[in-house]
Order: structure tokens, then C-alpha cells, then sequence
């Protein structure tokens, strides 16, 4: 079976679908129609964790065919320990952001459904294509619906937000397509893994990381490009939001695994001690910035910003336990951000307002809601046995082996990551009630309930016990530190 083709292309025929049979004069069809496209797409994504051999590192359910023959462009497909996890959690999300905004949107319904179906195919297209045009023409055209979200159904300043956004990842993405076109010369293939074993100089090399990295650095985001994720978060509707946290920011760091290490060792290498220290930035300096926020959801974007600055600094310390845990911190990220973002969803849709201020003494009325709330705050703060704990900890552990004191560092977004959630919960939820909009909340309804309890069973589970997760990657990640080892430097 194709399982890598369906995964792509059921979501995207799903939302076409949408739009061609749920306009709005039947806005119920559009969400049924949406709900069993995105389940669909879930379900054929499943035998790839069913089926999956983990002891080995060469790509699985590969799928080749001819696209552009000229140019040896093909349709190229196939997965690995590190991609076939992020095809699940993008395909899950995508259920889960159908679901969230079934009685919340009522304005286009069927557009909304279609753009985030679409765009679940082709963020899927983009963690499978082995082909260097394929791979550029998934991770251009996700934009397009991701524009398109924040720009028709974001906040007051969705067109600066949405046109940022767009600028912000064009103009970085063009220069990887001239790294793109550089390789194809010297290699006569798009196919990424003939470029792994391309003999490129160190200065070539060099050229070449600022070119991808740029691409990738953007849509981490990595500081200091970072400043387009809290605008567009803050104008984005909910699932916007979960999707753009839990999903594309991962596009970003899975750029740099399939990409920057294998494809450019020597450059790695050499610029390591650069990207560490970006990292490192994104950690401290980003975590005091989400000290001050007064928005909820703009705290919850920086909080991301700090929280992916790990992912990459586990990379860069090419260790085995440091590439593992950033490759946890994403999975996990994925589940805590879009739970995060789905309970300021929940607020926001009552009260209408995400400031802090307006809230206060949220337990007294809803004591359902603040359980999950404070669940996955301390996931958010890295509290053992949640999810946001293993990915620290492992690439905390790596980074001492590596220096102490660059352990140290890293170790201080688990105090900072307390600080900020902490008091963000204790003036939203605890206390007393602030206002008479509080005072009125209803508690959960049954869809908002389980939405969280899954969400929360996820993050539990993973803490609890992420072996699964990591004996899938174990495999990969051995092998791309292997071909990194053997570079020059």
C-alpha cells in the first residue's frame, strides 16, 4: 500500500471535497465531511508505526515514480526513525484542530476546514519527499493555507500578521532553493540522499549552511528571526495556533536533520559553536521576555521560541543523548503547545479577551478546565513524568557532557519555564474570582473535555514511558551522527 502517498493526499482530496460539496448554506456537511477526511488521513498513517523495522537506518514504504525526467525531478517518498514520527503528529493534530473548531467557527466553515486539510497533506509531503524539488514545492506551498488561516480568521491585525509571516519564510526559503540548484549541478540528482555523499570543500559547505539555514532558522523560529511567530500566534485563531506550534515550527528543525547535518558535516562542525550559542540565546534571553507578557498566548509563543532553541542545541552537540532528547522535545512540544493553545481556546471563546488581567479565580468556576490547564502548564515547565521533562533532561545531560557550564545554561529554562507558566497559572486560574465574566464560565463541555483528556493522556504517557518513541529513532539518529563523525574537522 502507498501509506506515504495517502497520508499526502487524502487530507488535501478531503478538503477539496469540503469545498466543493460543505459550502456555508450547510455548514454541518463541510464539518462532517472534514472530521472523516482527517480521521482518514490519521488511520492510513497508522501502519507506519505498525509496520516500521527500527533496526535499521535506510528509509521505508519508499515510493518512486518519474516527475520531470529532464531534470531526474521524482516523485520520491519514503521515511525514516526521525520523519515517520512527525507524520503522525502532524495527521493527529490535524483531527484534533477539525474537532476543536467544530461548534467554534462559524464563519466559512467549510474554507477553514479545507485550508487546514490541505495543509496537512503538504506538511506531510514535506517531512517524506527525498526529492529536492518535491521537498521545496510542499515546504513553499504550506504557506499558502497558513496565510490564508491567519489572514481570513486571526485577530484585528491578521493582514500585518499573515503578510509578515509570509515574507518572513519566502525570502529565507529562496535562498535554499539556489543551495537546492547548486547541488543538483555538482551532483546531476535532486535525490537527498545522493547529495550525503557528495565531496563538497569546507567553503562550499559554508555558502551552503547560510543558504539552508536561513530557510530553516526562520521557521524554527531561531532568534533573532524570530520576531514573525508571537505576532502571527497572537492574531491567529486557535487552531492556527496549535498547528502552527505543534507542527511547522518542526519543519524548521527537521530541516536541519535531514538537511544541514548529513548534507554539509564539515560546516556543522565548524559553525557549531554559533549555533549553540543562538540557541542558548533563545533559551535565557527568551524565557526573561516571557516573564513580561501580559497576553497569554503571546507568552505560550515565546515559551516555544525558548523551548525549540533546545531542539537545536541538542543537534549541535552531536551526541547521541542530545540529538535523541531534541528530537523527544519536538514530539512532545507538539502535544503540550497545541494543548496549551487549545485551553487559551477554551478561555478565549468564553470571555473573549487573552490578557491576564482579565482573568482570575478560574478553578472556582471551572474546576474540570483547571485541572488540564495546570497539567499542562507543568508539562509546559518540564515537571517529571510529563512529556515536557524527557526532552530537557536528556539534552541537559548532553550539554554537561559536553561543558558544564553550558549545561547550566540550558538547565535554566527549567527555572524559567516554572516562572513564567507558574505565574501565568496562579493569576489566571487560582485566587479570587476577578471579575463578573469569571464569576459566569461555564465548566467543559463533553467535545472540549476528552479534546483535553486525550491530549492529556499523550503527555502523561509519554512522560511516564517515551521508550517507544525513542527506540523508533534510536536507529536514524546512530547513523546521521555516524556520517557526521566522518567529516574533516
Amino acid at each position: 500500500m502507498p501509506y506515504l502517498s495517502l497520508a499526502i493526499w487524502i487530507p488535501i482530496a478531503a478538503g477539496l471535497a469540503v469545498l466543493v460539496y460543505g459550502r456555508d448554506r450547510d455548514a454541518g456537511l463541510a464539518r462532517w465531511i472534514a472530521l472523516v477526511g482527517a480521521l482518514a488521513g490519521l488511520l492510513v498513517t497508522l501502519p507506519l508505526w505498525v509496520h516500521f523495522n527500527p533496526h535499521t537506518s535506510d528509509m521505508q514504504f519508499v515510493e518512486s515514480a518519474e516527475w520531470i525526467p529532464r531534470f531526474d525531478v521524482r516523485y520520491l517518498l519514503g521515511v525514516d526513525g526521525i520523519s515517520m514520527l512527525f507524520v503522525l503528529l502532524n495527521s493527529f493534530v490535524t483531527l484534533l484542530v477539525v474537532w476543536a473548531g467544530w461548534e467554534v467557527i462559524e464563519d466559512r466553515v467549510a474554507q477553514y476546514m479545507a485550508a487546514f486539510l490541505i495543509m496537512s497533506g503538504l506538511i506531510n509531503g514535506s517531512f517524506v519527499a527525498l526529492d529536492g524539488v518535491l521537498f521545496y514545492v510542499f515546504f513553499e506551498a504550506l504557506l499558502i493555507p497558513m496565510y490564508l488561516i491567519i489572514g481570513v480568521w486571526g485577530g484585528p491585525n491578521r493582514v500585518y500578521a499573515a503578510i509578515k509571516f509570509f515574507l518572513y519564510t519566502l525570502v529565507g526559503s529562496l535562498l535554499m532553493l539556489v543551495a537546492l540548484i547548486y547541488l543538483y549541478r555538482v551532483s546531476e540528482s535532486f535525490s537527498i540522499l545522493d547529495w550525503y555523499l557528495v565531496p563538497l570543500s569546507l567553503k562550499t559547505q559554508l555558502l551552503l549552511f547560510v543558504a539552508f539555514f536561513l530557510a530553516f532558522a526562520v521557521k524554527v523560529p531561531m532568534w533573532p528571526v524570530h520576531t514573525w511567530l508571537p505576532d502571527a500566534h497572537v492574531e491567529a485563531p486557535t487552531g492556527g495556533s496549535v498547528v502552527l506550534a505543534a507542527i511547522t515550527l518542526k519543519i524548521g528543525a527537521y530541516g536541519f536533520v535531514r538537511f544541514i547535518l548529513p548534507i554539509l558535516p564539515d560546516a556543522s562542525r565548524y559553525l557549531s559553536g554559533f549555533i549553540v550559542t543562538l540557541s542558548l540565546v533563545a533559551v535565557v534571553y527568551i524565557g526573561f521576555v516571557a516573564l513580561v507578557q501580559g497576553d497569554m498566548k503571546k507568552l505560550i509563543a515565546y515559551s516555544s521560541i525558548s523551548h525549540m532553541g533546545f531542539v537545536t542545541l541538542g543537534f549541535f552537540l552531536f551526541s547521541q543523548l542530545g540529538a535523541e532528547g531534541a528530537l523527544v522535545q519536538m514530539i512532545s512540544h507538539g502535544f503540550v503547545s497545541a494543548a496549551m493553545f487549545l485551553c487559551v481556546g477554551v478561555m478565549y471563546d468564553r470571555v473573549h479577551s487573552r490578557q491576564i488581567a482579565d482573568y482570575g479565580g478560574v478553578a472556582n468556576t471551572m474546576p474540570r478546565f483547571a485541572a488540564f490547564m495546570v497539567l499542562f502548564a507543568m508539562a509546559n515547565a518540564g515537571l517529571p513524568a510529563t512529556s515536557g521533562f524527557v526532552g530537557e533532561f536528556l539534552v541537559i545531560l548532553a550539554a554537561v557532557k559536553v561543558n558544564f557550564w553550558l549545561g547550566f545554561l540550558a538547565a535554566t529554562t527549567l527555572i524559567l519555564g516554572a516562572a513564567y507558566t507558574l505565574w501565568m497559572v496562579k493569576r489566571v486560574i487560582f485566587g479570587a474570582v476577578a471579575n463578573a465574566q469569571v464569576r459566569e464560565l461555564a465548566d467543559l463541555n463533553r467535545r472540549e473535555f476528552w479534546l483535553l483528556a486525550v491530549l492529556a493522556a499523550l503527555v502523561i504517557g509519554m512522560g511516564v514511558y517515551p521508550k517507544p518513541f525513542v527506540d523508533v529513532m534510536h536507529t536514524s539518529v546512530a547513523d546521521l551522527l555516524a556520517h557526521v563523525a566522518k567529516s574533516k574537522l
